[in-house]
């Protein structure tokens, strides 16, 4: 029996052009599915744009996704990056407060042990940078709670698949024939 609450991070090879974003998540959304994450952006392609989303479900929801996505004529191949070995990131911007002196200071210290950077310094809060896996950046933020965060702003996860791996299409992994 497949987890109800199994996350899958998937990657939608789309075409470059205007309308694909609003298109697409309007069709997962018109049809109940809820995307948690949600990053797009550009590949080595300048007529290609890579989608990479979370949806959590069972493996009816990933099948259901996909052959949706697949119908969509601007998607050119969806892949399921949760199914193989797979590096995923996340990027954090975070204001917090932080006067001159010791506060500072223990900021600074928490933010080298997260490995991240200070990007903007003013009298009264600092800007950090912290990027990793999901569980990474929601620590740092809780450790910042406490000092007050005066503003937050996250992308959606990021996925690629180690080299060695090869990633499945969605109608590969449903027993399907995949055709080019």
């Amino acid at each position: 029996m497949s987890n109800p609450n199994q996350r899958h991070v998937l990657c939608a090879l789309v075409q470059n052009v205007p309308g694909v974003l609003a298109h697409i998540s309007g069709m997962l959304a018109s049809r109940g599915f809820n995307i948690d994450s949600l990053a797009v952006g550009e590949t080595e392609d300048p007529n290609l744009s890579r989608m990479t989303f979370v949806v959590v479900g069972d493996a009816h929801v990933l099948d259901q996704v996909g052959k949706q996505l697949e119908k969509i004529v601007t998607v050119v191949r969806v892949l399921d990056v949760s199914s193989r070995d797979f590096v995923e990131r996340d990027l954090l911007l975070l204001k917090v407060q932080a006067p001159a002196g010791p506060v500072r200071s223990e900021i600074r210290e928490l933010v080298d042990i997260f490995r991240g950077k200070i990007v903007d310094v003013g009298p009264e809060e600092i800007m950090v940078e912290i990027s990793g896996r999901e569980n990474k950046v929601q620590a740092f933020i809780e450790r910042m709670r406490p000092y007050g965060i005066t503003e937050l702003c996250r992308t959606g996860r990021i996925a690629m698949v180690r080299s060695e791996s090869r990633m499945p299409r969605i109608d590969q992994l449903a027993g399907k024939t995949a055709s080019a």
